[in-house]
């Protein structure tokens, strides 16, 4: 996950605070946090850029978190 679009200022705050709130339960280690972090951060900047190309911001990648996390869900 992830494209050329997540450059964009502010991104790298997004997957920080995807981290904290993953850190936050106590049956998730560090590696498994920050894996799925990683990836929820870079499937919602996927689809901010499918929704907006190259022009999207990181409220653009927050708002689509939830879809994201909605993916992961169904198909995980």
């Amino acid at each position: 996950t992830g494209n050329p679009g997540m450059t964009v200022g502010g991104t790298g705050d997004v997957l920080a605070g995807i981290l904290a709130s993953f850190l936050c339960n106590p049956d998730n280690s560090g590696f498994i946090a920050a894996t799925a972090a990683s990836f929820i951060s870079g499937l919602a900047g996927d689809l901010a850029f499918q929704e907006q190309s190259y022009y999207f911001t990181a409220l653009d990648v927050i708002d689509k978190i939830p879809q994201a996390l909605k993916f992961c869900e169904k198909y995980f």
